[in-house]
């Protein structure tokens, strides 16, 4: 097996550094498929990083050459540089006593490498606003830091849940960036109609420069 660590465009980093964990051979035992669906294997483990595994984690290689797991790369977020926690972000977003449920994912920016796309559902009674648009973002702020601010707030009254309650971020995560040729399989969402109101919603939101 050799692992490697490479940069957002699959270039290789060396020496001591953090970055995407890959792995550039392939080694005994690795799985070569998903039963019925291939296609859904080669997107979910081959499609970030050109002929090499990815399963999503990042990792921090030491001065000895071992790695450390630092998590999931799609729940660390990478804005000017900083590296944000999208759960830290979450909590600080439902603290706000008008908010009920958050998630909150990364977009591709030109100037920062990652925008901050929340999805914000709020309590019953409570409607948006742009005031409430703007009170929520200084919240942030506040709680967190400027850098924390999310840059689009995607105001929705529901989102995609596997029928264990399990948010499907991979879905949103699309739907942020307007990637939606291909949501992969639904078929475990508890309410599929989600997915094409989140989708028409997202039509009326103006995206970040």
């Amino acid at each position: 097996m050799q692992p490697a660590l490479v940069d957002n465009e699959g270039n290789p980093l060396e020496g001591a550094t953090e970055g995407s964990l890959v792995i550039s051979d392939s080694w005994p035992g690795q799985a070569r498929t998903l039963f019925g669906d291939h296609e859904r294997f080669e997107q979910t483990y081959f499609s970030t990083f050109k002929n090499m595994y990815f399963s999503g984690d990042g990792a921090r290689r030491d001065e000895d050459g071992y790695y450390w797991i630092t998590g999931r790369v799609d729940d660390v977020l990478n804005v000017s540089g900083h590296r944000l926690g999208t759960a830290e972000i979450e909590s600080a977003l439902v603290a706000h006593p008008k908010i009920a449920e958050a998630a909150v994912v990364g977009i591709p920016h030109n100037i920062k490498g990652q925008a901050i796309y929340a999805y914000v559902t709020l309590n019953h009674g409570e409607e948006p606003s742009p005031e409430l648009y703007a009170e929520v973002r200084n919240w942030v702020r506040k709680e967190i830091g400027p850098l924390a601010t999310p840059d689009v707030l995607h105001w929705t009254d529901s989102l995609p849940k596997t029928r264990s309650g399990k948010i499907m971020r991979r879905i949103l995560r699309k739907i942020a960036a307007g990637d939606t040729s291909n949501l992969g399989d639904t078929s475990t969402l508890a309410d599929p109609g989600v997915v094409e109101k989140l989708l028409e919603e997202k039509q009326a939101i103006a995206m970040p420069s």
